[in-house]
């Protein structure tokens, strides 16, 4: 998909497993394997999906207390899970979650009578309310006056998007949103003939994608507040950059200008 999933949800696994990161492996889009699904949309991955895996670690983690449990030769409510291990509350009994896995599937010693073997959960999660990121977009505009070029100089963008998981991430995603914010200000547009109809730009010969040289280096930070109704206390962070960046492009050169609107894409034959 090109978001980063298989790195953050791999965190999230090892961090709620308390195993290395190279021990998790993601697989999505394969309907051989996954039984559901609906795609990435509306910036609600990590919040969503993220919550659905911590609720179905979870799962896998209390049926480990009950098989940790037994080959430990205690009660459930004893057993505390830290750190990749089962331990007993108070002793230094403890066994690692690959050996409960082990035992799960190779049930030799395995309370049978009491539990079936395997550690596979599926779990799903259905919000209750949305998730509400915030920032603030600064953007310095210069415009020549002779021909309407208008070159961005400096952008900010500072975003809350409550806890993050992996910051290079969640800036690569906002890098990549300014990205397509500022094209879509300055630069694309669907122009079609008014006489047939025909699109006129529908190669990009003529379609103009921003390139490098027409970006600036952007400034990228964050705030947190941590979000009150999902576990990981995270908020959707995809589409920000895109959001954000338009008005904020457009703003700044209708202030260089001394004009109420420039309507999109400011190129310079508009400005």
């Amino acid at each position: 998909h090109g978001q980063g999933h298989e790195t953050t949800f791999a965190q999230v696994v090892a961090a709620k497993r308390g195993i290395p990161v190279a021990n998790v492996e993601i697989v999505h889009g394969d309907t051989g394997r996954v039984p559901f699904g609906m795609g990435t949309y509306g910036s609600r991955s990590l919040s969503v999906g993220g919550t659905a895996i911590v609720k179905a670690v979870d799962k896998i983690i209390a049926k480990g207390k009950k098989i940790a449990a037994h080959l430990l030769e205690a009660s459930d409510t004893d057993i505390e899970f830290d750190n990749g291990e089962f331990k007993v509350k108070g002793t230094d009994k403890k066994v690692p979650f690959g050996s409960v896995a082990l035992t799960a599937y190779v049930p030799h010693n395995y309370p049978l009578d009491k539990l079936e073997p395997g550690l596979n959960e599926n779990a799903f999660y259905d919000p209750t309310n949305f998730t509400y990121p915030s920032g603030t977009y600064v953007c310095e505009v210069e415009v020549d006056p002779d021909t309407g070029k208008t070159r961005v100089e400096r952008f900010t963008a500072v975003d809350d998007f409550g806890n993050i998981v992996n910051p290079m991430i969640v800036s690569g995603q906002v890098h990549g949103g300014l990205a397509q914010g500022l094209g879509q200000a300055m630069l694309e547009a669907c122009v079609y003939d008014p006489e047939s109809g025909q699109l006129l730009t529908g190669t990009y010969m003529d379609y103009t994608m921003p390139r490098a040289d027409d970006l600036p280096n952007f400034t990228v930070d964050h705030t947190v507040t941590p979000c009150t109704h999902n576990p990981l206390g995270v908020k959707g962070c995809g589409e920000a950059g895109a959001i954000g960046s338009p008005p904020a492009v457009i703003n700044a050169i209708c202030n260089a200008l001394g004009v109420k609107d420039v309507p999109m894409p400011a190129t310079p034959y508009t400005v």
